[in-house]
């Protein structure tokens, strides 16, 4: 159970701050929900749901994720829906060293050959999701969040 002013991470969606804890009737059914801000956008999400909702990570982890970013290769094995696939379940995890996986095969992929619509939207997706909460965890804006990944990326 998270309470007001918690920062967690919604998977698919990123990091934010729980506002509010409100009840809501919704087609005749009257459940307590979390209301949160993640970038420009207020979720709601039922408090009893399974979700994968989390705590922000540490600092430790935010470093170690930093420290390895660059660590490690695509599979090459993988056809282009299968990598789709893997890379959906990985950032639907909400499991932060997977995002950082995604973004980092995604880059080296587009630096081989362009990347499709697809694999372009998957890595902004991914890139936003890990960004929302490395400004939480460091307590930074976007846009020194940005700085920083993309000194990470480009290092």
């Amino acid at each position: 159970m998270f309470h007001i002013g918690d920062k967690v991470v919604y998977p698919m969606h990123g990091a934010g701050i729980i506002e509010a804890i409100e009840e809501k009737e919704i087609l005749g059914v009257k459940r307590h929900y979390y209301v949160m801000k993640i970038r420009n956008m207020q979720v709601m999400f039922p408090i009893d749901s399974d979700l994968g909702i989390r705590p922000i990570v540490e600092l430790d982890v935010l470093e170690d994720v930093i420290t390895n970013f660059n660590h490690g290769e695509p599979d090459s094995s993988l056809n282009p829906n299968q990598r789709h696939r893997s890379y959906m379940n990985k950032i639907r995890s909400g499991d932060i060293y997977q995002g950082a996986q995604v973004i980092r095969d995604l880059i080296i992929l587009g630096k081989k050959k362009t990347l499709a619509a697809g694999d372009k939207a998957m890595l902004e997706n991914a890139q936003q999701i890990l960004l929302s909460e490395l400004a939480l965890v460091k307590g930074i804006d976007q846009e020194e969040a940005t700085d920083l990944l993309n000194a990470v990326i480009n290092h």
